[in-house]
């Protein structure tokens, strides 16, 4: 299996948890005299397989992702780690120029010339260049991961 299956199978099993954890609380109680829509502890039970399954895929995943070589990137985990950082930087950067220039400010221009004037603090076009630089090199990363993935087998 091929690592980026193993990631569509994680996913997909987080996803079948998170159903079975609302059918389990929708249906953990009931009043007396009805009967409840599905057997809490039948999906429960159903819950503790697939989080086990969920278990396996994780440790295996994680293990691909340790000794997966990537050349510049280092390992497969710190190229995702570098992938995590500059998605928080760009939110960062992003946000910065926004708040810069005013985005959002609604109601905030000057009716008047006796009204103060707002300026910004931060050089919103540099922000803005910064912020797709690392949009560029976010996408970068991310094709050099999104490649490996189908390339290495899963580890045991």
């Amino acid at each position: 299996m091929k690592l980026a299956e193993a990631l569509a199978e994680r996913a997909a099993a987080a996803r079948r948890v998170e159903q079975l954890r609302a059918r389990v609380v929708s249906n953990a109680r009931y009043q007396e005299g009805e009967t409840p829509a599905e057997n809490a502890a039948q999906l429960l039970a159903e819950a503790d397989e697939v989080l086990a399954t969920l278990e396996v895929l994780i440790r295996r995943i994680n293990r691909t992702n340790a000794t997966v070589e990537m050349g510049q990137d280092g390992t497969l985990t710190d190229a995702l780690a570098r992938r995590d950082v500059l998605r928080l930087r760009h939110s960062v950067v992003t946000a910065a120029a926004d708040a810069a220039a005013g985005t959002g400010d609604r109601g905030y221009g000057r009716q008047l010339r006796s009204e103060l004037v707002v300026l910004s603090a931060l050089p919103v076009a540099e922000l803005r260049a910064q912020a797709d630089a690392l949009a560029k090199e976010i996408r970068e990363v991310d094709v050099r991961i999104q490649r490996t993935n189908w390339e290495v087998d899963l580890l045991d």
